[in-house]
């Protein structure tokens, strides 16, 4: 994780970056993709709009940049050991970031501009590997230690344990808390010891 009190090299340039950014997950959280203007974004972080057009070009550019950067502030995966622990661990950080209200608004508003700018929707994907291949290693090990089937998926484990918290933050006024996070890795640990995550076989007749 990149600590927010550090200043990446850059300079000017690095500070530019960094109050654009914010700016955009402001307006983002404030007025949501549709409403969305380089022009304004400018005028929140205090640089020109020449600037912003010479460096972002368009909306789905900008939208890009946040996302890589979020990727690149989000924390490390948890080092348990424990493959119980190891997902717990991630449900509740995911279940933190969606119950946030700045947060959960800012994640809202990219899944629905992921789903009208092609930008918007590669940059979203690649946010996901990002982290989803943090946390597969998680998975691995625990094959390795004998946890889990030779074989499971790490990927799909990981997605099953967000999964439910995404279907939840977006289809329910319900809250997001602790005990939410711990039964969506509980459920994918489950499906995992299982064999829910391995390769399909041949049918047996």
């Amino acid at each position: 994780m990149t600590s927010s009190g550090m200043q990446r090299p850059g300079g000017r340039t690095a500070r530019v970056r960094t109050a654009v950014l914010k700016a955009a997950e402001d307006a983002l959280v404030e007025v949501g993709f549709a409403g969305l203007d380089l022009g304004d974004i400018a005028r929140r972080a205090e640089v020109g709009r020449t600037t912003v057009y010479r460096r972002w070009g368009s909306v789905g550019a900008l939208l890009a940049d946040v996302l890589t950067d979020m990727a690149e502030q989000s924390l490390p995966r948890a080092r348990t050991g424990s493959l119980h622990e190891d997902l717990r661990a991630n449900a509740r950080l995911v279940q933190r970031t969606l119950a946030d209200p700045r947060q959960g608004a800012l994640f809202r508003a990219v899944l629905l501009a992921a789903t009208c700018d092609p930008a918007a929707a590669e940059a979203l994907h690649r946010f996901y590997r990002t982290r989803v291949d943090e946390w597969a290693p998680c998975v691995t090990e625990a094959v390795e230690r004998g946890e889990l089937p030779p074989g499971t998926d790490p990927a799909e484990v990981v997605r099953a344990v967000s999964a439910p918290l995404y279907y939840r933050m977006l289809t329910t006024p319900d809250p997001l808390d602790e005990p939410t996070a711990d039964r969506a890795a509980a459920a994918a640990e489950s499906a995992a010891r299982a064999g829910a995550f391995r390769p399909a076989g041949p049918e047996v007749i």
